[in-house]
């Protein structure tokens, strides 16, 4: 009798520490939406996976024409004023809000052939939230925090402050990221807008951000954020055009988790 409520009680216990809030194991299914603007793709695949059987595979075609075009559906006077964007994505509801803590996992893989450019910048994942009717239409959207390739490097953009003027913190040269093999990046932020939160980034196992009483997020308690994985060639738009002669991009992911521990969201260990 004793060790049967032993057994129950590990039971309960293992349980009640099963904290993850979100698992994908490189599906198309199971994702709150997905961005895919223009020639964009989002393919469930199973030629090229981390684990199991299926992997997502995200690409992004240059095309110059579009890239000079405003994306609106209003008046076609605002045709050919400023570049398309380029996202293929699949996206996460609710994931934060202000005050919250969370775990953030996923594996990427560039293609073997990928280009890396010096001189532009290609997000690989995205926190983001949407403020309508603020009074500032070109903040619409805001990414909180923005995880990128600059060349062959590892970055991280963070949003602070109020959602009409944001302040912008860049984290470079994180890591050496290369072509044609997975890679491990996980995540974990306290949220918050007082000073106070904390922010840390490992990529393949070894923690290479570590910030405490820092500002992490919007200052705007109402917004739940989302978790986006995928290629954004936020370079194509930002810079007004492509930077070398790589036209098509292609970002593998797997193993995307959300969790309330390191190891909830650690690819290697669910």
């Amino acid at each position: 009798m004793r060790l049967q409520l032993i057994a129950a009680t590990l039971l309960l216990s293992t349980t009640a520490q099963a904290t993850q809030s979100f698992t994908n194991t490189g599906t198309t299914s199971g994702w709150s939406w997905k961005n895919i603007e223009h020639n964009g793709t989002v393919e469930q695949v199973t030629d090229i996976v981390y684990k199991g059987s299926t992997a997502l595979k995200m690409t992004q075609i240059y095309d110059q024409k579009y890239t000079n075009r405003y994306r609106n559906n209003d008046d076609a006077d605002d045709d050919l004023v400023k570049p398309g964007r380029y996202h293929s994505e699949v996206i996460k509801n609710d994931v934060y809000k202000l005050g919250d803590e969370g775990y953030y996992g996923f594996m990427f893989r560039l293609q073997d052939t990928w280009q890396f450019s010096p001189v532009q910048s290609y997000n690989i994942a995205q926190f983001m939230g949407e403020f309508p009717d603020r009074g500032c239409e070109q903040f619409h959207w805001i990414p909180s925090n923005m995880v990128y390739l600059y060349g062959d490097q590892l970055y991280l953009h963070q949003r602070t402050g109020k959602v009409c003027a944001p302040k912008e913190t860049i984290y470079s040269n994180l890591a050496t990221v290369s072509a044609g093999e997975w890679h491990k990046v996980v995540i974990h932020s306290e949220w918050r807008a007082d000073g106070t939160g904390s922010y840390g980034l490992w990529f393949d196992g070894v923690k290479v951000l570590e910030e405490y009483d820092i500002d992490t997020t919007i200052d705007d308690g109402d917004t739940a954020f989302q978790f986006r994985v995928g290629i954004y060639a936020n370079g194509w738009h930002d810079n007004g055009g492509m930077k070398g002669t790589q036209g098509t991009r292609q970002v593998w992911y797997d193993q995307i988790a959300i969790g309330t521990t390191f190891a909830d969201a650690d690819p290697d260990q669910w």
